[in-house]
């Protein structure tokens, strides 16, 4: 199983750029661009919050979980 981040749909629906959403939530682009392309290792929940706060959205709108397929 794999969690997929699925940040730059979110992006797009609110109409807001990964430099606006870093500022806004106080991280770095480059730490931001590491959890949009799933490199990130961890993520806070403070962080994670921040992200849901100023997106209007619930974890699993950005999260999912995805079984490897054989």
């Amino acid at each position: 199983m794999k969690i997929v981040i699925n940040l730059d749909v979110m992006l797009a629906k609110r109409k807001m750029r990964s430099n606006e959403l870093a500022k806004k939530i106080g991280i770095t682009t480059a730490n931001l661009s590491i959890l949009k392309t799933g490199k990130a290792k961890a993520i806070r929940f403070s962080t994670l919050e921040k992200i849901c706060e100023t997106l209007d959205c619930q974890p699993g709108d950005i999260m999912k979980i995805e079984k490897n397929m054989k």
